[in-house]
C-alpha cells in the first residue's frame, strides 16, 4: 500500500466515523461505492446535505453534478470548466468524476451520487454505469423509506393529539369527566397496591347559575376558565384536575394524606377568592365550596365511595353558606 493510499484511507475512515452517528444507511452506500469502484470517495448530495470525505470534495461534487442526467469526466484537468475548480487544481487534486442523479419520493430531482478519485480513468463502461445506477437506486429506496417513516410519525402524532383531545375538556383544558374518572380508577388501584393514601376533592363554583343568568354564558365560560386555571396552580404534576360537571371539578391526589388534601382544598378556595373578576362595570367575587374525602378516613372505600363521601361534604359546605371546605367523616350525613 502506498503512503498516498494509506493517508487517503485514514482520512476516509475518520470521515466514516464522524458520519456514522448521523446517517448509517447512506454511509453504507458510500462505503459500497468506494469498494466497488476503487475510488477515493463516493459522495452523496441531497439538497443542502453533502456526505463527503472533506468539504472541498463535497463542494466540488455539488457544483459539478448535473441535475438532469449522468456525467462522466475521465480527467477533470482536461475539462475546460472543471480544471479551474479548486479541488482539481489544488488539494485534494481530484481527476476522475462520475455522477448520476437521484430521484426523490415525489418524482422530482433530489440530488446525486458521485464518484471521485485522484487518478484519471480512461473509461467508464456500461457495466460501471449500471452499478452506479444500482447505487443511486439504493439511495432512492432509502429516501422513500424515510418519507414513509415521516408520514407514519406524522400520523402517530396526529392520532396522539386526537386521543388527547378526546380526553381534555375543550373549554377549560382540564381532563374531561371520562378521563378524570379513568385516572381516579387507576390511581385508586395503584395507591392500594402501594399502601399509600388516596384523597380527592370535589369543588363547585358558587352561584354559577346566577353569573350565567346575569351576564350571559360567554362570561360564565370565561369565569370557568379562570377558576380552572387557579385550581390547577394549586396542585402538583402527579395530581389531576378534571371537569366533573358543568361548574364542578374533581381533583385526584394520589399519595396525599387527609390533612394534605384539606390543605390543598383550602389553598384552592383561597386562590379563587383572592382576585375578583371585572365584568363590565361590576366586580365578581368568585368563591368555591369543596368537599374532601380520603382513604385514610375510609380505608375500605372504593373510588366511587370516596366521590360520594366528598359530594356529601360539598353539600354540607353549600348549606353552611358556601366559600368553605368540609371534609368527609364517618358521621357526616
Amino acid at each position: 500500500m502506498t503512503s498516498a493510499n494509506a493517508s487517503r484511507q485514514a482520512v476516509q475512515a475518520a470521515s466514516d466515523d464522524a458520519a456514522a452517528g448521523e446517517d448509517a444507511h447512506l454511509l453504507r452506500i458510500r462505503r459500497l461505492g468506494r469498494q466497488l469502484f476503487g475510488v477515493s470517495d463516493c459522495v452523496i448530495v441531497l439538497g443542502g446535505d453533502v456526505m463527503a470525505a472533506d468539504a472541498a470534495t463535497g463542494a466540488f461534487c455539488r457544483r459539478a453534478a448535473p441535475s438532469g442526467g449522468a456525467g462522466v469526466i475521465p480527467d477533470a484537468l482536461r475539462h475546460e470548466a472543471l480544471a479551474r475548480e479548486a479541488a482539481v487544481s489544488g488539494a485534494p487534486h481530484l481527476r476522475f468524476f462520475a455522477s448520476l442523479p437521484v430521484t426523490g419520493p415525489d418524482g422530482g430531482h433530489a440530488g446525486s451520487i458521485c464518484l471521485v478519485d485522484q487518478a484519471p480513468r480512461a473509461g467508464f463502461g456500461d457495466d460501471a454505469r449500471r452499478l452506479l445506477a444500482d447505487l443511486a437506486a439504493l439511495v432512492e429506496r432509502e429516501l422513500a423509506l424515510r418519507s414513509m417513516s415521516a408520514v407514519q410519525l406524522d400520523l402517530q402524532k396526529k392520532n396522539k393529539n386526537l386521543r388527547r383531545r378526546s380526553l381534555v375538556d375543550p373549554l377549560l383544558g382540564t381532563w374531561n369527566r371520562g378521563a378524570i374518572m379513568r385516572i381516579l380508577a387507576i390511581e385508586s388501584e395503584r395507591c392500594a397496591k402501594a399502601g399509600v393514601p388516596l384523597s380527592l376533592i370535589v369543588a363547585d363554583l358558587d352561584y354559577f347559575k346566577k353569573i350565567n343568568d346575569t351576564y350571559g354564558h360567554p362570561v360564565g365560560d370565561t369565569v370557568l376558565v379562570k377558576v380552572a386555571s387557579r385550581l390547577r396552580s394549586c396542585i402538583r404534576a402527579q395530581e389531576a384536575l378534571g371537569r366533573y360537571g358543568g361548574e364542578e371539578f374533581l381533583i385526584v391526589l394520589p399519595g396525599s394524606s387527609h390533612a394534605t388534601a384539606l390543605q390543598v382544598a383550602e389553598r384552592m378556595r383561597a386562590a379563587v377568592a383572592a382576585q375578583p373578576e371585572a365584568v363590565g362595570g361590576d366586580l365578581l367575587r368568585l368563591t368555591i365550596s369543596a368537599g374532601v374525602a380520603s382513604s385514610e378516613i375510609f380505608p375500605d372505600a372504593s373510588a366511587e365511595d370516596l366521590i360520594s363521601r366528598a359530594d356529601m361534604a360539598l353539600y354540607v359546605a353549600k348549606d353552611a353558606g358556601r366559600n368553605r371546605v368540609v371534609h368527609a367523616t364517618p358521621d357526616l350525613s
